[in-house]
């Protein structure tokens, strides 16, 4: 579907709870420069196959190393020869992520996870899913071209300019034209739901949290009317409007820990707090317990938390200012 002059939009299935993802299609000359490839499985492959039937695909650009977005990279470029465009970290974290490389790899996400309060029976359904990222991307191309904050991308007659964002990714890339006045954000801007914040095991006292409200605040010096198209959702415009609500969700999020936390609270206690619903699968497991570490180390080290260990728990308690 066309949504702006040169810029389509394809959707494609998952198979989780976010049932889909947007792609974008960027006319680049008398090919298409891809925005994100979808995950490895058998619909999106036969979805791309249909569109190769009347687009030569010219340049794969990749947001960010997550599944739903690179899963597929390797293989549309054995399909057609295009090359990957993506930032150095996150080409580097999907291989370290694929290839178990040290901390990023699943019993280092599992040992972390017990730190913080995971019980035994969902560290066990984490290890028996095993690498699902290495299932969902089987391959990731040999080489790429670097992304870098602030370039400008020449797809066609137009100019795209790169806007790295953090926090969801270690180096995610949105897409900005201003003469389109439109903004392809991937994962960093959506619409009606807030992107996961996540911890890595390799990185325990990252502060996610506060990089990506930074990078939000990055994004609000667009104009307000922006034709924004998210990987999630519905195209939308209000930009500015949005960034506030966000900045709203995750201050009513901290607020809520604050809350709960009178006593001495681990994360996976605190699920609850953020997720009033009932999480059972590991692959959600896994969302809610980085988005908990994340908000707990936002708020310790802005000095609202205090942090302590016991028999290998950590744990997070109100500091409670006079």
């Amino acid at each position: 579907m066309p949504v702006a002059p040169g810029v389509s939009w394809l959707r494609m299935p998952l198979p989780f709870a976010l049932d889909h993802i947007n792609l974008w299609l960027l006319e680049d000359g008398k090919a298409w420069t891809v925005v994100d490839t979808g995950i490895a499985i058998d619909p999106v492959r036969d979805a791309w196959k249909s569109v190769m039937a009347t687009r030569r695909l010219g340049r794969l650009l990749v947001t960010h190393f997550h599944p739903d977005h690179l899963g597929l990279a390797a293989w549309l470029q054995e399909q057609t020869g295009a090359p990957l465009w993506i930032t150095q970290g996150e080409y580097l974290t999907a291989q370290m992520v694929k290839h178990q490389i040290g901390a990023y790899g699943v019993p280092a996400m599992c040992d972390f996870f017990r730190g913080h309060g995971l019980d035994s029976s969902r560290v066990l359904a984490l290890l028996e899913r095993g690498n699902a990222y290495g299932r969902a991307v089987p391959a990731i191309p040999p080489t790429f071209h670097p992304l870098w904050e602030g370039e400008d991308v020449e797809i066609g007659d137009r100019r795209w300019r790169v806007i790295i964002g953090h926090g969801h990714a270690p180096e995610h890339a949105s897409l900005y034209c201003d003469e389109l006045h439109v903004l392809i954000s991937g994962d960093m801007l959506l619409p009606r739901i807030s992107t996961n914040i996540g911890v890595f095991a390799g990185v325990p006292d990252a502060n996610p949290l506060a990089w990506f409200l930074a990078s939000l605040d990055r994004l609000r010096e667009l104009p307000e009317d922006t034709l924004v198209l998210p990987s999630h959702g519905l195209p939308f415009r209000g930009l500015h409007t949005r960034v506030d609500q966000l900045h709203a969700h995750h201050a009513d999020r901290c607020a809520d820990l604050l809350a709960a936390c009178t006593g001495p609270k681990n994360a996976a206690e605190l699920i609850p707090v953020l997720f009033p619903r009932e999480i059972t699968d590991p692959h959600q497991t896994m969302f809610a317990m980085g988005e908990a570490i994340a908000h707990l180390n936002y708020l310790e080290q802005a000095g609202r938390l205090q942090q302590t260990a016991e028999n290998g728990i950590t744990r997070y308690s109100r500091i409670d200012k006079e």
